[in-house]
């Protein structure tokens, strides 16, 4: 007998028994994808392969519930640990998406190995034989006693054999290679992706296995298959790097069991990903003189302040429409700071072409570092350069006012650590004591900063 299937729209949510171009709930087009209906068979049948293991469902008072592990299990690795809240938690699903060849299976490799030591662990490969991922290990001196290996792609399959090894944690790698029986989709498609990553997450939640599912991106660097797929799973990272850089970073999108756009930053070695522990020190290029539209931003990723710098390069246009140019930030909100720089700075930028690096590949989407791009922008329109020893944060209004951010004090901190002599802060980040060896200058107004330089 056919198994029956229905279509389910990716924007609403909607299911629906035919296909058609367009969903007759929101109206979004091509949007009705392949998934399975759930019938009365299916229900009873649905996890056949693991029944026997999967406890009776039964109702609990939360305060009688303990965790059966410790919450924030180390993985071995600091920077990862700091991107998952603290560590792995019992039961957990965590996506990790990237470009090909970053280095999402050598961390898993890494992490699993350490793992392997104290937990049972379970490596499921789609992608790559046995003998790969034992070259791998090999190759970066891994130790490969503890850690079980599984080349399969049927999500049945894989969920019965989980269920006689019955680890503690569980790599897919990756999941658009799994498939599920009930679906007549190839491998890859929305409907196989959704169904089987539904599947793993329900034997995560019952058998209280950790699950990393490794996740291939598109062309916009985005995770590839149905916007549901991140609702689904409790942790969400992201691993970033520039074309031919040896940086890697990793940052946290979504964590139900910490705090967001955390950030791990790793070195690819020969023997595989590296822990940076003094992040601040590869984003800062220390030139040997001073230079032209150059400004040095405290930042803040999740919990931990970084020391980045902003370059800005502003040239004459030759074009009707002077071109604006961001990497690392956002192009809109610099055509704002543009807009008030002329305003309430009396500098126009309306015949010049404007060009704004985040140096080190680090992305910037915190409103901190709206006043050292302004002053990196006129650095370089004037050709002065900035001090060497100044660093800088603050959010820049539409009225021309500096608003206070976030941990002032700790990014003050970072600063000294680093060397800086002066810091320019909006007046509601002032500290109640001075630092020892830095000057701060408060401003209220971009006036009062225009001056301050």
């Amino acid at each position: 007998m056919k198994d029956k299937t229905a279509y389910c729209c990716s924007g609403c949510g909607g299911v629906f028994p035919k296909w058609s171009g367009q969903c007759p709930d929101c109206g979004d087009w091509n949007s009705l994808g392949e998934t399975a209906a759930v019938t009365k068979t299916m229900k009873n049948t649905r996890f056949s392969g693991y029944a026997g293991a999967v406890p009776t469902p039964q109702v609990f008072a939360l305060s009688d519930i303990e965790p059966s592990l410790k919450q924030g299990v180390s993985t071995g690795i600091s920077e990862l640990d700091r991107v998952l809240g603290g560590g792995l938690v019992t039961g957990s699903v965590i996506l990790i998406g990237g470009d090909p060849g970053i280095g999402k299976s050598t961390l898993l490799t890494q992490a699993m190995a350490k793992f392997s030591g104290q937990l049972p662990t379970l490596y499921i490969s789609g992608e790559e034989s046995p003998e790969q991922i034992s070259m791998r290990a090999r190759r970066l001196g891994l130790p490969c006693d503890g850690l079980r290996l599984l080349s399969e792609t049927c999500v049945e399959t894989i969920l019965k054999q989980a269920a006689i090894e019955r680890p503690s944690v569980m790599v897919i790698d990756s999941i658009q290679t799994v498939y599920t029986e009930m679906l007549q989709s190839a491998p890859g498609s929305v409907a196989q992706v959704r169904e089987s990553t539904a599947q793993l997450v329900r034997f995560a939640k019952q058998m209280g296995t950790a699950i990393f599912l490794v996740g291939h991106v598109t062309k916009e660097g985005t995770l590839a298959g149905p916007r549901v797929l991140e609702h689904m799973v409790d942790t969400v990272l992201y691993f970033e790097g520039e074309q031919g850089s040896q940086f890697r970073l990793i940052r946290t999108i979504k964590n139900r069991f910490g705090a967001v756009n955390e950030l791990g930053v790793f070195a690819m070695t020969d023997k595989g990903l590296r822990e940076v522990s003094n992040p601040s020190a590869i984003f800062l290029s220390r030139h040997q003189k001073e230079v032209p539209g150059s400004a040095i931003l405290v930042t803040r990723e999740g919990s931990r302040p970084l020391m980045v710098e902003v370059q800005s390069l502003v040239d004459e246009s030759h074009l009707g429409n002077p071109r604006r140019v961001t990497l690392g930030m956002e192009q809109n909100r610099l055509n704002m700071l543009l807009a008030v720089l002329h305003r309430h700075g009396g500098i126009g930028m309306f015949d010049q072409d404007v060009y704004v690096n985040v140096v080190g590949g680090v992305r910037i989407t915190e409103t901190a570092a709206d006043l050292p791009v302004l002053m990196a922008v006129l650095s370089s329109y004037r050709d002065r350069p900035l001090p060497h020893d100044l660093a800088m944060f603050g959010e820049v209004g539409l009225a021309g006012e500096i608003r206070p951010v976030p941990s002032g004090q700790e990014r003050l901190q970072e600063a000294a650590k680093h060397g800086f002599k002066r810091v320019i802060l909006p007046r509601a980040n002032a500290p109640k004591r001075n630092i020892d060896g830095v000057e701060v200058t408060a401003v209220d107004r971009l006036s009062d900063a225009l001056d301050a330089i």
